[in-house]
């Protein structure tokens, strides 16, 4: 241990922090056999939480539905979509002084 150097150490905890993902999870069942791929489509949406200062961090604004929102506005893009396909999400959470935006973008191959 006395060899292996500080920033090194430094590195390795904020990766092993801040890199998360996660493999392939089915958040929905499994379409039919017979459906027809529409296109790549994408949707996002938003919440808040906080108001004021870090302390009130608890008063979530829009933060619940945010999939379903996401998820709908994808499919909303693709007419006759009933839904999506290699769906990939990705999460972004932004620090404001009055609170945290958590923003999410699910992107998928739109089905009929």
């Amino acid at each position: 241990m006395k060899n292996f150097p500080p920033v090194l150490f430094i590195v390795l905890v904020t990766a092993l922090l801040f890199g998360c993902s996660s493999g392939r999870v089915n958040i929905t069942a499994e379409p039919k056999e017979n459906y027809e791929k529409l296109g790549r489509v994408e949707g996002s949406a938003c919440g808040m939480l906080g108001l004021l200062a870090t302390a009130y961090y608890f008063v979530p604004m829009g933060i619940n539905g945010r999939y379903e929102s996401a998820y709908e506005e994808a499919l909303s893009k693709m007419p006759g979509a009933r839904g999506l396909i290699d769906v990939t999400i990705r999460e972004d959470w932004y620090w404001w002084v009055i609170g945290t935006a958590r923003c999410v973008k699910i992107t998928g191959e739109a089905i009929k």
